[in-house]
């Protein structure tokens, strides 16, 4: 990779998050589920209360992680990305910090409402908004960081691979947090 092609590159206050979506909660937060599922008395050979599509809870939370490679790569080589942070382990909370320069916020306004196998766990384990974002990807897998006059190609490319954006912020200039939550998740 030529160094002037290393991510994150760039980033400041005015930048656009777009976030695409995850496939369930990959990898992340697995000792919670189990302790969850315990609590409630179910396994994962029982029916899944939260996805009427799937035979059982274990055929619903094994659904493989979504690889986002061929979603993103289209937008690096047209040079359309400031920066990626995958969520994973830590969530959105700890994960996207990581590609944020000192002194730029991220202002989340639009992130969608949980999937229902979040919004499962939530209830069930009543974790408040801010736990869920620092446990699980909460639905969003991967968070994309544009300059705001790119967006509109970052997204069409996106579509042209299969892929949903979703306008989850943008970068303002600030100190503190790095991670704001301007609505709560629903």
């Amino acid at each position: 990779v030529d160094r002037n092609s290393i991510l994150p590159s760039n980033v400041g206050a005015g930048d656009v998050l777009l976030g695409l979506t995850s496939s369930g909660i990959h990898s992340n937060g697995f000792s919670l589920v189990r302790k969850l599922l315990e609590k409630e008395g179910v396994g994962y050979e029982s029916p899944c209360p939260w996805d009427s599509s799937a035979a059982t809870i274990g055929d619903s939370l094994l659904t493989p992680t979504k690889i986002y490679v061929k979603s993103c790569l289209p937008l690096i080589k047209n040079k359309l990305l400031n920066g990626m942070a995958h969520i994973t382990g830590g969530g959105l909370l700890e994960n996207l910090p990581r590609v944020l320069p000192k002194g730029v916020v991220a202002e989340i306004t639009g992130h969608p409402a949980l999937p229902a196998v979040f919004k499962w766990m939530q209830e069930t384990s009543g974790l408040d908004d801010k736990e869920m974002l620092k446990t699980f990807n909460c639905g969003i897998g991967m968070v994309l960081v544009v300059k705001s006059d790119k967006v509109e190609e970052a997204k069409t490319l996106l579509q042209t691979v299969g892929e949903t954006a979703f306008d989850l912020g943008v970068l303002v200039s600030g100190e503190g947090a790095q991670v704001v939550m301007k609505r709560c998740l629903s």
